[in-house]
């Protein structure tokens, strides 16, 4: 199995006037035990060496992670920027990136650029890796043999062609918010309605109780706070495949220390906090759009409008380990993705043809006997 980089990103699209890429301090940490570059061991808060396994413990600060306000954010102006230049301490080779942190391509030592050393906002929070290589092909495995709709041999595949930790940028947002809506509020009642049918050939009146809705103006206001609205920073990989890994355990979150992305790869965002602010308030409008309900009450609701005011409105920049994996099936590469705290696998599989034929056939059979059974019912 060979290991893989994953493709750089490109140049934010900030709107701001690029400058020429700089030279950056590339930080890499030597093992105690035999001088080699060690790498962050997932699930410990230790570097672990590759070549003699001799772990040395991150070294912790008491730094704590903050909140930024988005009105100082606003307020400051930033320049966009090029590829960093980074400069290998192992052996002097530079390296341009566009990365946070990845490996030499000369001599393979791990590469991490220095805090505050990018023009870019630098990242306040890591959410570290708690699953491994090995923890990565395990679940990969059992993600396989669970694809129902899979083709048969399908199930061969157990080892993946790359695999790549990579720290994926996401911004979190917290924000206080009013919101005043206008709507509707229906009440249901009961009618009883008088019909005929014919019964063994003869016309009959029947009655049966049929539900009316009883429509009221209503408007009001709520409030809610909302904490770590969580928006992707870069949309390097597809979006949807990201979102799906969701739920993360944001509590577990540590403040960023570099050390954490030794051996990985990690993700500049290209998705500036402004545009992510947006996306956060698309997904806050939908839970203050339920709260607009409760409030309304009844049986039915209808929320024609709702204006919100937003205040206190914080950012940070977190980092989330996501291993990107590629298998091989049938000549073709395919993309998953696995959760670095929880294993949960998310990506593209093969669609066995024959298998959905099959479940369609079975599903029209049934229909049909169902029918059958009505019809014979109603004649008897």
């Amino acid at each position: 199995m060979t290991e893989a980089t994953p493709p750089e990103l490109p140049t934010a699209q900030a709107p701001a006037i690029p400058t020429q890429a700089q030279p950056l301090a590339a930080l890499s940490y030597a093992c105690d035990g035999c001088g080699a570059r060690v790498e962050y061991a997932p699930g410990t808060a230790s570097l672990r060496c590759p070549y003699c396994q001799h772990e040395q413990p991150v070294v912790q600060t008491e730094r704590a992670i903050h909140e930024h306000s988005f009105a100082e954010l606003a307020a400051k102006p930033r320049r966009a920027i090029a590829a960093n230049v980074l400069s290998c301490q192992r052996c002097g080779a530079t390296t341009d990136s566009n990365a946070l942190a990845k490996s030499c391509q000369f001599c393979g030592a791990p590469l991490v650029a220095a805090e505050n050393a990018s023009e870019q906002i630098p990242p306040e929070a890591v959410l570290p890796f708690e699953v491994d290589r090995p923890g990565v092909r395990t679940a990969l495995r059992s993600w396989v043999k669970s694809r129902w709709f899979a083709p048969r041999n399908f199930r061969s595949v157990s080892e993946a062609e790359s695999l790549v930790g990579t720290y994926m940028p996401h911004w979190t947002y917290d924000t206080d918010t009013t919101s005043d809506y206008w709507g509707q509020r229906g009440d249901h009642y009961w009618v009883t309605e008088t019909y005929t049918e014919t019964v063994n050939g003869q016309q009959q009146t029947q009655t049966r109780q049929v539900q009316r809705t009883n429509w009221y103006p209503v408007n009001g206001t709520v409030a809610r706070s909302f904490d770590d609205v969580l928006v992707r920073g870069s949309d390097r990989v597809a979006s949807a495949h990201q979102d799906k890994l969701e739920p993360w355990p944001l509590s577990a979150a540590v403040a960023y220390q570099p050390e954490y992305l030794a051996g990985y790869s990690a993700l500049r965002y290209d998705i500036e906090p402004e545009t992510g602010l947006e996306a956060a308030k698309n997904q806050m409008a939908g839970v203050i759009q339920q709260d607009c309900r409760a409030d309304i009450g009844g049986d039915e609701q209808q929320v024609q409008s709702v204006s919100t005011s937003y205040a206190n409105i914080t950012y940070k920049l977190m980092l989330l380990p996501v291993w990107v994996v590629c298998y091989l099936y049938a000549g073709k590469t395919w993309q998953v993705l696995v959760n670095g705290r929880t294993g949960e696998v998310i990506g593209s599989r093969p669609y066995s043809k024959w298998k959905i034929a099959g479940l369609v056939l079975l599903i029209l059979v049934v229909i049909a006997c169902v029918i059958t059974a009505v019809v014979i019912h109603r004649r008897s």
